[in-house]
């Protein structure tokens, strides 16, 4: 039954797939256990490089608009700058081998939300904590929760961990999730339907076929949930399942030096303001950073917004509709010309740093030249796809690079070719294998060059881009 669900498309985008890494199940034999490879902090600054044994995840690394980024990446590369050498990261796609290649000598360091379990310890030495984090239940609100007031759908929900008896949860054979199911059916000494997942399905992906009723259950850790329930409005994750536990890195046992530094680094760190700052950033700030929902016509009828003059201005030489441009200020900040989000992009068009100079646009740029670097950024992601040959099909490509940075829709367009579909159009086509880079199955694949995005977002920004523009060039002129 799993293998069947695993086809079918569903999931989200941005950012940002997690889950708790493996209880590795390998025998604790020797040559398992023991690194067959001499190499710790003098080696790593004689080589100028540490390499991170990481996954492609929304905790700990992922690629967001041509940017570098996770929770965990960003600890590790000012941690390797503190050092003096490079950050490599190095991509582990089936998380069952993470410490035969960290024994190998093939990484530094594993970095993977890895949970500290007495099993682990006799495996890898572990860095100090950097998180706690609890496990949670993920169950879907009840159907029509968004006309009840919350009192009333709580009601509908499992609050407890004995109601999960005769039902079944969905997790990860190799995971720690499991082994909790297990102590919790002797705990209640009753029956829970543990079905068992294969392990190129993530945690995340559990969590995104919860949200989309595929599975009634799966569970994650909560600093995941918080993630993961702001892109999933109908997903609750409030029913903690397991006390709070220490979230750190791993590390080969010889590696007696590089620990040493690495935990005098996290002691120091942890208690300056940029650490929380990262913190809240990725746990706590608004990830979709904005509501766009609703159409604005229900906020102004009378103009679209105060900037049309410059929309208009915008048009002129862009090749898109000042309404369609409106469109997608609004998609992007709601015609906020402060708008900061958690990845650092800003202004009304959301400009990452790395990108907004090459339009000439910067975080205290006025609206007017916010507007025209957008318009600016749409022509040139127009022009790169020129391989579309129809117009509208064309702006949907551009729409979904300015969202998700070309990468990600170049793996999506290979992605399509590969499955027989048109690699040049967007609706059915390419934007169904926009789906599938949230499942491992695909953004593992070889022709993937960018990992995982959430591309629910994505597809979503591009429909509500569209239809919002159609709806509005019904209306103004």
């Amino acid at each position: 039954m799993i293998k069947a669900i695993r086809y079918i498309g569903v999931f989200i985008s941005v950012l940002f797939l997690a889950h708790s890494c493996v209880m590795e199940t390998e025998s604790l034999d020797e040559t398992f256990v023991r690194p067959s490879i001499k190499s710790d902090l003098p080696e790593i600054l004689s080589n100028g490089k540490l390499t991170v044994l990481i996954e492609n995840s929304s905790t700990s690394y992922f690629i967001y608009k041509e940017k570098k980024m996770g929770f965990e990446y960003e600890l590790l590369k000012l941690f390797a700058d503190e050092i003096g050498v490079r950050l490599e990261v190095k991509v582990v796609h089936n998380l069952d081998n993470l410490i035969g290649m960290l024994n190998k000598g093939e990484g530094d360091l594993i970095s993977c939300n890895y949970t500290v379990t007495k099993e682990r310890g006799k495996l890898v030495s572990f860095s100090e904590p950097f998180l706690h984090a609890h496990q949670v239940l993920v169950q879907r609100k009840p159907e029509g929760w968004e006309d009840m007031k919350e009192e009333e759908w709580r009601e509908k929900l499992l609050t407890s961990a004995d109601e999960l008896v005769g039902k079944s949860v969905h997790v990860w054979k190799n995971s720690s999730y499991y082994q909790r199911l297990e102590h919790l059916q002797e705990e209640i000494g009753d029956t829970i339907h543990i079905e068992a997942v294969e392990g190129n399905m993530g945690g995340e992906e559990l969590v995104e076929m919860v949200a989309e009723g595929l599975i009634d259950y799966t569970i994650i850790e909560d600093n995941v949930a918080k993630i993961n329930t702001e892109f999933f409005s109908n997903l609750d994750a409030s029913l903690a399942l397991s006390v709070n536990q220490k979230m750190a890195f791993g590390m080969r046992k010889s590696s007696h030096l590089l620990k040493a530094k690495l935990d005098e680094w996290l002691i120091k760190f942890k208690k300056k303001g940029v650490f929380s700052h990262i913190y809240r950033r990725y746990f706590e700030s608004k990830h979709l950073g904005f509501d766009t929902k609703k159409s604005f016509l229900a906020l102004n009828g009378t103009n679209i917004s105060e900037f049309d003059h410059y929309f208009k201005q915008a048009a002129k030489n862009s090749g898109w509709d000042w309404r369609h441009l409106s469109s997608v200020c609004y998609q992007e900040s709601k015609f906020n010309p402060n708008a900061l989000s958690f990845g650092g992009a800003y202004g009304m068009m959301q400009f990452m740093p790395n990108t907004g100079p090459s339009y000439g646009v910067f975080p205290d740029s006025d609206p007017l030249t916010q507007i025209m670097g957008g318009a600016m950024k749409l022509k040139a992601d127009e022009k790169y796809w020129s391989m579309v040959t129809d117009p509208l099909q064309r702006k949907k490509f551009s729409l979904a690079s300015y969202n998700a940075g070309r990468g990600h829709i170049l793996d999506a367009q290979r992605l399509a070719k590969k499955h027989g579909l048109n690699p040049n159009i967007w609706d059915d086509n390419v934007e169904q294998m926009l789906l599938n880079l949230s499942k491992q199955e695909y953004y593992q694949d070889e022709v993937v060059r960018h990992g995982m995005v959430r591309s629910r977002t994505t597809y979503n920004y591009v429909r509500e881009v569209t239809e919002r523009y159609f709806e509005w060039i019904a209306i103004y002129d």
